[in-house]
C-alpha cells in the first residue's frame, strides 16, 4: 500500500512502520493533511448552555473560542485579534457579552463583531464597513446528536456525509435519554509521552483489557460471582472514512441499563424501569443493545466515545511526535435521577478516570511502545494482522481482532501516502 502500511490479504498479515510513530516529517504532513482537512470534534453543546456562554478550545493546533451568541447561535471563533494578533480571550470560560483584547482595547461582540477601539480617529471613517475586522469565524461549524464538529477545509464533504456509519453507533449513544444527552462538569486535561495515533488503537482495542487491566476484572469477579460467566466478546467494524468500532459484553454494570451485584439491591428497581423505557421507545431488540452492550466508537481522526460503564469523548492532539495532550470529557443522559448520576460518576472515576484503573494502566502502556520505538532501526514494523483469518474465511472479526485498528491505518495511509502513491505512478 505505502512504505508505511502493508497490507497483504493472502499471507493474513498488516503492517504499519514505526517511522509513523516517530518522524517529525511524517506528523508535519498530518498536521497540513489530517488536522487542516478533516472533521475535527470542538464540545458537546451543552457545554455552553446559555446565551453568552463560551469555552476557550485548542483544536487542530487552533486557538478558538466555544461560543453561544446572545442571539442564541453556536459559533467557533478564531482566538486571534485582527488588530495585531494577540489571544482576544485569556479565559477558559465564562459568561460575557462582549470580548476584550488586552494589547490594545479592542472589543467585540459575542458573535465576533467589532464594536470598539481606542483611537478610532486615527483610522479610515469606512474602518471595517466589511466587516473584514472582525474576530473571524470558523466557517465549516455543524453538528450531529449534539456533538460538534469544525472543519477547516471550505471543500470538505458534510460532517454527516463524513460521519457515514458511524452515526448508528452515536446515536446508540444519544437515545439512552428522551432528554438528550449532556457533558458533565468541566473536562480531564493529561498529556501522553506517546505518539497521538496510539490512544485511537489503544481506544478500540479489546485484545489488551484483560492482562492490562487485570486488577480492575478481579475485582469485578470478587463484586459479582456471575460476571466470571459473562465474558469480552463481540465484534469489531471497520465502518468506512476511518471510522471504527467495536460492540462487546462484559461483566461490569451500566446506568443504562444494566444492573450488577455490585451495586444495592434497591438500584435494581430504578435500572429495571430505565430497561422498560427504553423497551417501549425502541422495541426489544434496540433496547438490548442499548442497555447491555458497550461501544468503544473511533471517529477518525482523534475523537474516541467509549460507552461502556459510563460515557466518555476524548480528543487527543500531537504536541510532538512522541507527546500529546488529551482532553476528556463525562457525557450522561438529562434528567437522569441523582442516584443514577452517582453510580455512572463512580464508574467513571473508577475506570475512566485519572486516577482510575483503565487511564494509568493503557498511558504506561502507551509510553512503554514509544520508548520501544527508538528501536525503530532495528526492528522496524508493527504487526495488525489479528482477524484477518477469520476475514478471509467469510467469518465476521471479533472485538478482540484489529480489524477496527486496520480501518484506522487504511484512511491514515490513503491520505498521507497520497503523494507517494502519485509520484510512484508519474514514474510508470
Amino acid at each position: 500500500m505505502s512504505k508505511y502500511v502493508i497490507e497483504n490479504q493472502e499471507k493474513c498479515e498488516f503492517l504499519v512502520h514505526r517511522s509513523a510513530f516517530t518522524s517529525q516529517e511524517i506528523l508535519e504532513k498530518e498536521r497540513e493533511e489530517i488536522f487542516s482537512k478533516c472533521w475535527l470534534f470542538i464540545g458537546h453543546e451543552t457545554e455552553i448552555p446559555k446565551k453568552g456562554d463560551f469555552k476557550r478550545k485548542k483544536v487542530g493546533g487552533r486557538n478558538l473560542l466555544f461560543t453561544r451568541g446572545s442571539d442564541d447561535v453556536i459559533r467557533v471563533l478564531y482566538n486571534s485579534c485582527p488588530h495585531r494578533g494577540a489571544l482576544v480571550c485569556r479565559e477558559d470560560e465564562g459568561n460575557t457579552r462582549v470580548f476584550r483584547c488586552f494589547y490594545h482595547a479592542w472589543s467585540f461582540k459575542n458573535d465576533g463583531e467589532l464594536v470598539g477601539m481606542p483611537g478610532k480617529d486615527g483610522f479610515a471613517d469606512d474602518f471595517n464597513c466589511d466587516g473584514a475586522k472582525n474576530m473571524k469565524q470558523v466557517e465549516r461549524l455543524e453538528s450531529y446528536r449534539g456533538l460538534m464538529f469544525v472543519n477547516f477545509d471550505e471543500n470538505a464533504v458534510s460532517l454527516e456525509e463524513y460521519l457515514g456509519n458511524a452515526k448508528e453507533y452515536i446515536d446508540l449513544v444519544a437515545d439512552q435519554s428522551e432528554l438528550g444527552m449532556e457533558a458533565l462538569n468541566d473536562p480531564q486535561e493529561y498529556s501522553v509521552r506517546a505518539n497521538w495515533k496510539l490512544i485511537g488503537e489503544n481506544s478500540v482495542d479489546l485484545y489488551h483489557g484483560m492482562p492490562t487491566h487485570k486488577t480492575y476484572f478481579d475485582i469485578k469477579m470478587e463484586q459479582d460471582a456471575n460476571a466470571k460467566n459473562v465474558k469480552l466478546e463481540g465484534i469489531g467494524k471497520d465502518l468506512g472514512n476511518g471510522h471504527a468500532v467495536m460492540e462487546y459484553t462484559s461483566p461490569w454494570g451500566r446506568p443504562v441499563a444494566r444492573w450488577t451485584p455490585a451495586w444495592d439491591e434497591e438500584d435494581k428497581k430504578e435500572i429495571d424501569e430505565i430497561k422498560q423505557k427504553l423497551v417501549e421507545r425502541f422495541g426489544e431488540e434496540r433496547a438490548d443493545r442499548i442497555a447491555n452492550y458497550n461501544r468503544n466508537i473511533l471517529i477518525f481522526p482523534n475523537l474516541v466515545i467509549n460507552d461502556i460503564m459510563a460515557i466518555t469523548l476524548r480528543t487527543y492532539y500531537p504536541v510532538e511526535p512522541g507527546y500529546m495532550e488529551v482532553t476528556g470529557y463525562s457525557l450522561a443522559p438529562v434528567g437522569e435521577s441523582e442516584k443514577s448520576r452517582l453510580m455512572r460518576n463512580e464508574n467513571f472515576l473508577e475506570f475512566l478516570g485519572p486516577g482510575g484503573f483503565a487511564s494509568p494502566d493503557d498511558n504506561e502502556a502507551l509510553e512503554l511502545c514509544q520508548e520501544g520505538y527508538l528501536n525503530n532501526t532495528g526492528v522496524e514494523w508493527n504487526d495488525i494482522s489479528k482477524g484477518m483469518n477469520r476475514m478471509n474465511n467469510g467469518e465476521q472479526p471479533h472485538a478482540t481482532d484489529e480489524e477496527q485498528m486496520r480501518s484506522f491505518w487504511r484512511q491514515w495511509n490513503k491520505i498521507i501516502s497520497k503523494d507517494v502513491k502519485e509520484k510512484e505512478e508519474a514514474l510508470v
